[in-house]
């Protein structure tokens, strides 16, 4: 039974860093500069045929590893792994240039700037117009940037491969400092609300959008990356616990959405390989089943049934609960009374949570993105949404090597359905679908010819 003992060696380091900084959060700040200064050096350092792949692979790791440094303020700012990624991937564009067939992504960004200057003249006069304006627009401005670099940029599919394993190594961390955290969940449940305790002291729905994020990796690697029973059993334990971790912090968004993007990679995945590989497929999908249900009883287990309510929509008492969305629905709605209030240019960035200060006298940050887009930007949201949905799309019908595609694709639609673009994963797994993916090169066979 071989196993890829570097593989292993990188989830064990990484699980023991995040039981590390669990025990001396002060060794977050330590990780994140020796983090930027090793992947600086080596996207500098790396020759111009691996440049691309080098800056992929340090933005994926800022995005794996955002929650654990914003949850240990192991970093210089909230949101400086999105401020990584627009660095790295500029970096890209000095380096390797960008496509002539992305300039909609430069109109997209274009389209942002109006609403800045609507909220000038409509955000509360104590508002801090600068935190205010950075807060809403750092993820729409990370994914045009990240859009701009990777469109059309090719890399193999084990460089992707790659790319996605950095994402992962990091969240391994998460899940690490959230399981040393609250080893035992059932010690402190007592409704099926979020629970910030069961999600490492943090906002349980940025953990479980990144620990879904995790499992929907982890799931990729399960069918691509486990060429024997060893690995496949690693992968599932990893799996499960990764799962379980998601699952208990009672926040659904981010479980749905990965349960969306894995839908969505395996319908291709399925028909894109060959019959003697669809045979194996079938067997790891038994096992990813088995993974799934393990995952579920040991999480009803532990919350002592608490969590099949909660995807039932009732409360602890077995009661139904009125809203299925717990109050985002309503958020919804208002949004789009502001796009309807002001079709052309927008409320203006930040308005709609500026809005809800004056009127309710707290600031509830939006969780719809789209909703967001409409009621800030006006008639320009139509047009940014249309990018983001059909230029990918219109990509799609004229390279389908990426088996990827629809997976990344789904994932970034349903968080920011759920999450908006609070963290800068959403962003970023968006752009990896704009990658022109290539097979592996065969090295060739040489033999060497035998004379008479």
């Amino acid at each position: 039974m071989k196993l890829d003992v570097t593989y292993i060696s990188a989830i064990v380091l990484h699980f023991a860093l995040g039981m590390l900084i669990y025990f001396n959060e002060s060794l977050a700040k330590i990780y994140f500069l020796l983090a930027l200064t090793y992947f600086l050096y080596r996207t500098v350092i790396a020759p111009d045929h691996l440049k691309t792949v080098e800056i992929l692979k340090a933005c994926a790791y800022f995005v794996g590893a955002e929650l654990i440094l914003r949850i240990t303020k192991g970093s210089f700012s909230y949101e400086a792994s999105k401020y990584l990624v627009i660095l790295f991937m500029m970096m890209g564009m000095i380096f390797k240039g960008i496509s002539g067939k992305a300039y909609p992504y430069f109109f997209y960004l274009l389209f942002l700037v109006p609403s800045i200057f609507v909220a000038s003249t409509t955000l509360r006069f104590d508002a801090n117009f600068r935190t205010n304006i950075s807060f809403v627009l750092s993820g729409p401005i990370c994914l045009g940037v990240a859009a701009l670099f990777c469109f059309d940029k090719k890399v193999t599919r084990q460089q992707l491969s790659e790319v996605l394993l950095y994402v992962l190594l990091p969240i391994i961390s998460l899940t690490s400092y959230v399981v040393f955290y609250s080893p035992s969940v059932k010690e402190f449940l007592t409704t099926t609300a979020s629970n910030r305790t069961a999600s490492g002291g943090f906002g349980p729905n940025q953990v479980s959008t990144v620990l879904g994020l995790g499992v929907f990796i982890m799931t990729i690697r399960l069918f691509v990356k486990s060429p024997n029973i060893g690995l496949k059993l690693l992968n599932t334990v990893l799996l499960v616990l990764m799962s379980y971790r998601a699952v208990v912090t009672f926040s659904r968004g981010g479980v749905i959405a990965a349960l969306i993007a894995i839908l969505g990679f395996l319908a291709i995945y399925y028909f894109k390989v060959s019959k003697r590989r669809r045979n194996e497929i079938i067997g790891v999908l038994a096992l990813f089943f088995l993974s799934l249900f393990t995952t579920w009883i040991i999480s009803t287990n532990q919350t002592g049934g608490l969590i099949e309510l909660r995807y039932a929509n009732k409360d602890h008492l077995g009661r139904e609960k009125e809203d299925v969305t717990t109050g985002r629905g309503k958020l919804f709605m208002d949004e789009l009374e502001g796009f309807i209030s002001s079709p052309f240019f927008g409320i203006g960035s930040s308005r709609a949570k500026d809005q809800r200060i004056e009127i309710e006298g707290q600031g509830i940050t939006s969780h719809n993105e789209v909703s967001r887009i409409l009621a800030e930007h006006g008639i320009f949201g139509i047009i940014i949404l249309l990018i983001l949905i059909f230029k990918p799309l219109e990509m799609r019908t004229k390279n389908r090597t990426n088996y990827y595609f629809y997976g990344f694709l789904f994932f970034w639609f349903a968080t920011i359905n759920h999450s908006s673009m609070r963290i800068a994963a959403p962003a970023f797994i968006y752009a990896l679908a704009l990658l022109n993916v290539t097979y592996e090169k065969k090295t060739p066979v040489h033999r060497k010819q035998i004379r008479a």
